[in-house]
């Protein structure tokens, strides 16, 4: 049965996030339909941009995200009580960079900021969506579905009715679930190594450090946003396991990396197969949440549930 989404991201609480959100149509979303021969690549190019835009706008860090052929991935952290920062004219700005007036001109846009100026309610009203996961996931949707409709000269859904989304409850998920949606292409058989994955966080990360490596030592940082990083590793730490889980999760690539477990991983998980059975369990594995048992006990009691999916799972982990 389906949830209030509410129930899994709690309004005005921070939390970190697993989304999905898939095209409802035959047609491929970004990648070459193989019925009609029509490439659709170049919308790929508008989902990361606008990816970008909603994370300079909410209060959020993007900490992975792949844009597959008919459905996206984002691993995500939200904070509301950061828009308590943020003055009036703040507030007022982000919003225009979202919903800017249908006449692109200067005094144009400078009447609706004083509109929303001169409306404090409707300040705290925009204050509060700005840390809503799903106003976030619904500025992000809705332009690409209609810049899409427009394209394709039709009308109706683009999206599925409601996007999946998967609490995750500490940081050794949030990192499993950033190098589930980093090696997703890998995965699905789209290429054979991480610095092909075009279109995900991944490739962005290795061209910032290629601009700058002394990166490679510095805390993992969120691909976008404002929030601070919360897992506690560097980024050459992340690309080692990220290289080293793909070879076990698809064996047989490349690689320049020992095919032993780099020596960070004994410390996010103490043995390299749980760890990429976690890894792997964002498959089937896990449901509505991924954490510790304990961890999903608590959100089941807190559901109204005697149980929750992933549960057993996440037990065999322990």
């Amino acid at each position: 049965m389906a949830r209030p989404r509410s129930h899994i991201a709690p309004l005005h609480s921070p939390g970190a996030f697993h989304c999905v959100q898939r095209c409802v149509r035959r047609a491929f979303l970004c990648g070459i339909d193989d019925y009609t021969g029509q490439s659709f690549e170049h919308r790929r190019g508008w989902i990361e941009q606008r990816i970008r835009l909603v994370a300079e706008c909410f209060a959020v860090a993007i900490d992975a995200y792949a844009v597959m052929s008919n459905h996206l991935h984002l691993v995500l952290r939200i904070d509301p009580s950061e828009t308590l920062r943020w003055n009036d004219d703040e507030v007022a700005a982000r919003w225009l960079r979202l919903f800017p007036p249908r006449e692109d001109s200067d005094a144009a846009i400078e009447a609706k900021r004083l509109r929303l100026l001169g409306d404090p309610a409707r300040i705290e009203t925009l204050r509060d969506r700005l840390g809503n996961l799903s106003w976030l996931m619904r500025c992000l949707v809705e332009p690409i579905a209609r810049r899409a409709n427009r394209e394709d000269g039709c009308k109706g859904r683009f999206w599925e009715g409601r996007y999946k989304c998967q609490a995750l409850c500490d940081e050794r998920a949030i990192l499993a679930a950033m190098a589930y949606v980093d090696l997703n292409p890998i995965r699905a058989g789209m290429v054979d190594r991480l610095e092909n994955s075009v279109h995900t966080s991944v490739v962005v990360r290795a061209a910032e450090v290629t601009v700058n490596p002394a990166q490679l030592t510095a805390s993992l940082e969120p691909v976008a946003g404002s929030l601070r990083p919360t897992v506690d590793i560097t980024t050459a730490d992340y690309l080692q396991i990220l290289d080293w889980t793909g070879r076990q999760l698809a064996p047989g690539k490349r690689g320049r990396v020992t095919p032993d477990a780099p020596a960070i991983l004994s410390i996010i998980d103490h043995d390299e197969k749980r760890w990429t059975a976690r890894v792997a369990g964002f498959g089937s594995g896990w449901h509505r949440a991924v954490g510790s048992a304990q961890d999903l006990v608590a959100i089941a009691e807190r559901l109204g549930q005697q149980w929750l999916k992933g549960v057993r799972f996440a037990l065999t982990l322990e």
